[in-house]
This record gives C-alpha cells, sequence and structure tokens, in this order.
C-alpha cells in the first residue's frame, strides 16, 4: 500500500529531513513551508536564517532524484483555513492522507526574566501578546486543526490505517528562556495523547518525539560546548518508524530522543 504524508515545516531541519525518511520509504509526501525572517541575532549561525527564508525546491528535487514523489506549498498555518487546504491539495495530487507529521514552529525566544539574552548569548524578549498569539497560532492551534482535519476525512472514507506524529519541546514542568514554545508545545502534546485514546478504533496511532538539541542551523559553539548535538536525520529516522507497519502497536507516546 502507497502512504501519502503531509509534513509541516519542511523546508530545512528535521522537517525536510523527515519527508526526505519518508519518501524513501515509498511515501508520497506534501512538503508544507512558510518563508519568513526571523528576528536578528548574532549569537547565531547565518546559514539558520538563510534556510528559514528558503523555499522546498530543494527538498522536492532531492526526494524526486532519489526516485521519490513530492509537492511543496507554501502556506500559513497561523490562518485557521489552511489545515483544509492543504488536504485538499494533498489528495487532489497523491490521494488520501494517511500519515500527518506536525512539524512546523513558529518559534520565538522568550522569558519572564529581564533578560537581553540567555547563556548561550541569544536574543531573548520579554512574553508579549504578540509572542504568545505568534507561537500557540502555529504550535498549538494549527497542529490541532491538522489533527481534526486528518482524523475528520479518514473517518469519513473509511480509513483503517493512519499515523500522526507531532514534534516537540520543553515538557509539562516548562521550558526556561523558551517559556511560549514550551507552552504551545505542551499544548500539542496533549491534543496528540487526546487524537491517541479517540482515534485508535480507526486504526490511528498518534505519538510525539521530543529531540535533544538538534543542529537545524541554529547550533552556536556555545551551545555545542555544553551539549551532545544530533542532526535532523537522528530525529527523521524515529518520526518514520512511528509512521511504519511496525509502530502499528506503538502509540500515546512521549518518545524522548538524547
Amino acid at each position: 500500500m502507497i502512504h501519502t504524508a503531509i509534513v509541516t515545516g519542511a523546508n530545512q531541519g528535521i522537517g525536510a529531513a523527515t519527508a526526505k525518511a519518508l519518501a524513501a520509504r515509498g511515501v508520497n509526501v506534501l512538503v508544507t513551508f512558510l518563508r519568513f525572517a526571523p528576528a536578528p541575532d548574532p549569537s547565531t549561525p547565518p546559514e539558520y536564517f538563510a534556510a528559514r527564508e528558503s523555499n522546498a525546491d530543494h527538498v522536492v528535487a532531492a526526494i524526486t532524484e532519489a526516485g521519490g514523489r513530492a509537492h511543496a506549498v507554501e502556506a500559513d498555518l497561523a490562518d485557521p483555513l489552511v489545515p483544509a487546504r492543504l488536504f485538499d491539495v494533498a489528495e487532489h495530487v497523491f490521494g488520501p492522507v494517511d500519515i500527518l507529521v506536525n512539524n512546523a514552529s513558529s518559534w520565538v525566544q522568550d522569558t519572564f526574566l529581564a533578560a537581553e539574552t540567555d547563556q548561550f548569548g541569544r536574543v531573548l524578549r520579554a512574553v508579549t501578546p504578540q509572542t504568545f498569539d505568534a507561537q500557540f497560532a502555529v504550535d498549538a492551534r494549527a497542529g490541532a486543526l491538522m489533527i481534526s482535519e486528518f482524523a475528520r476525512r479518514h473517518i469519513a472514507r473509511g480509513g483503517n490505517w493512519g499515523r500522526i506524529v507531532g514534534l516537540t519541546s520543553g515538557g509539562p514542568l516548562g521550558f526556561p528562556s523558551e517559556v511560549t514554545y514550551g507552552a504551545a508545545k505542551a499544548a500539542l502534546d496533549n491534543y496528540a495523547m487526546s487524537a491517541a485514546a479517540e482515534l485508535w478504533p480507526h486504526g490511528i496511532t498518534s505519538n510525539v518525539v521530543k529531540p535533544g538539541v538538534t543542529d537545524t542551523g541554529w547550533v552556536n559553539d556555545a551551545v555545542r560546548a555544553q551539549h551532545d548535538v544530533s542532526q535532523p536525520e537522528d530525529v527523521a529516522g524515529v518520526v518514520a518508524f512511528l509512521c511504519s507497519d511496525e509502530a502499528a502497536k506503538v502509540t500515546k507516546n512521549v518518545i524522548t530522543l538524547h
């Protein structure tokens, strides 16, 4: 059986690596992305900013050259109408979607402290309505709407095989110096666990992967000196496994990587 996946935030980093890993297993992949320029931060390598501002042509090209099938769509997940549109595109190009990877993030580093930088020299911002809205709109609400659209269409067509994987960070005990990001990801964790409990009778598993420090372009020398840094491909391999037949009995887990 040929599966079709939507991978959000897949123009760089873990999303791009996941799209390639799934395609290597024969999955058709809709690659979604949004180009934007993060706020300037002299402590962050310039390659990170270039990646966030890129389209996904290089991801589609790599998949196609390897014999896979992929299609890219630029879409702002902060718009609540976008999830349905993405499923419409995927169904038009490939057919019904049975794999969903909620990877996209509108990450902003904010804090309750009166501090301008964190321990690694990265720029900090105060928690504001703007930092809250930006991150909860994408990391929490969009993830929930993507799951809802996935489930609605899956059940309507009588599907009996499905996989949902979310990418998370922080945790229930908080995420100092990235407090709103951690809170939004905690909401996504909860949505994924609810999906696992509600959707298993329809053959859907739902899990969350919590990577360790992963070099998606933002890791500087100060971070590297204090952490065992993973590569996006390390995370993508775990996500691809969770989207496989072998992981049929794996659901309702937050899988922590070091």
